[in-house]
């Protein structure tokens, strides 16, 4: 079977040769209608471009690279639907890897992406100040961070309220009546759980409530981890009638180990979680969490990816996106 020409798509689409070429070389010069019936034609013809030749020709490539850090959350699912849409819709593709947290598997695939000469890459790094984007900075690929900030790098980042999403989810069980609440966070080396942590702190602080480490649990940010911590809080501090979960694994551990303890949520122990999963409706009670714009996180960083490489010269920009908690069944006034 032959393969689909920029020919063929030409006269599927019913325009010329020229607006193809400009479309998959993602030109700004084509009207949003005859982008759309280029694209159509595209993927009705499964046209694969010579991506060799295009790169020669424009000059740079039309991949992009993503570096996420779990590939097992469920939080970077909807990230990367965003991140992959807007590829999509401009003509470039993407390139998944996944450093599960280990700055030298982030290392490796920082230099796959500049022997590969993507176009640019977007990035949540393992870690916030040890980081290997120099290595693509020096060659030209622009960078977005999501989700996390790298320190003292001039790259646009894209981020969710975290601090605010914290100081929401605390205010809330203060409100209900609870003084003693633990914390089960995210490691401190990464934004989210710095700035989660800070949230839980100032606002115990401004209630003059307690924040000793006796109350806190830093953990890996897995549903072992929160389990662990949640097992080992409630057994040392019997205070406890409300937890702050960091994130929607540990949430999940910290269900289980208070149902293995017998106890009931929330009569005997609230808890809220930080990400709002489809599964949290779904749970008995429903979970109270702190809701983060996933997808439009992912579709914010490849706009700014996509505006960088159109004007590398632009400010540097530093998008934070509104949190939003969400009240369910979890979450109720403190036993007497």
């Amino acid at each position: 079977m032959i393969s689909p020409t920029s020919h063929d798509v030409a006269r599927k689409a019913g325009v010329s040769v020229a607006t193809v070429s400009r479309v998959l070389n993602d030109s700004p010069h084509v009207s949003q209608r005859a982008r759309h019936k280029v694209l159509s034609a595209v993927k009705t013809l499964n046209y694969q471009p010579n991506r060799t030749a295009q790169r020669l020709r424009a000059g740079r490539s039309h991949v992009i690279g993503l570096i996420i850090s779990d590939i097992q959350n469920p939080f970077f699912t909807s990230v990367v639907r965003g991140i992959e849409d807007v590829a999509y819709q401009h003509g470039y593709s993407l390139v998944l890897c996944n450093s599960d947290e280990d700055p030298e598997k982030e290392k490796l695939y920082v230099n796959v992406m500049r022997a590969e000469e993507v176009a640019g890459v977007i990035l949540a790094s393992a870690s916030q100040a040890d980081t290997h984007v120099d290595d693509l900075l020096t060659y030209n690929i622009p960078v977005v961070a999501i989700d996390r900030k790298i320190d003292h790098r001039p790259i646009d980042t894209v981020l969710a309220a975290n601090i605010e999403g914290a100081r929401a989810a605390v205010t809330h069980l203060i409100e209900l009546g609870h003084h003693c609440i633990g914390f089960i966070g995210l490691p401190l080396t990464r934004t989210p759980g710095k700035e989660r942590y800070a949230g839980y702190q100032s606002v115990m602080r401004e209630h003059n409530l307690p924040t000793s480490q006796d109350f806190i649990r830093i953990s890996d940010a897995k549903q072992q981890g929160g389990y662990e911590s949640t097992r080992d809080l409630i057994a040392s501090q019997p205070c406890i009638t409300a937890f702050f979960v960091a994130n929607n694994l540990m949430a999940l551990g910290a269900l289980t180990a208070i149902r293995e303890r017998g106890l009931r949520i929330p009569e005997d122990i609230s808890i809220v979680g930080f990400d709002d999963m489809p599964w949290a409706t779904l749970l008995q009670p429903p979970l109270t969490a702190v809701a983060q714009p996933t997808y439009e996180l992912g579709r914010k960083a490849g706009e700014l990816l996509l505006e960088r490489l159109q004007n590398p010269h632009k400010p540097v920009a530093n998008v934070q996106l509104d949190t939003m908690l969400i009240v369910r069944g979890s979450s109720g006034k403190p036993r007497a």
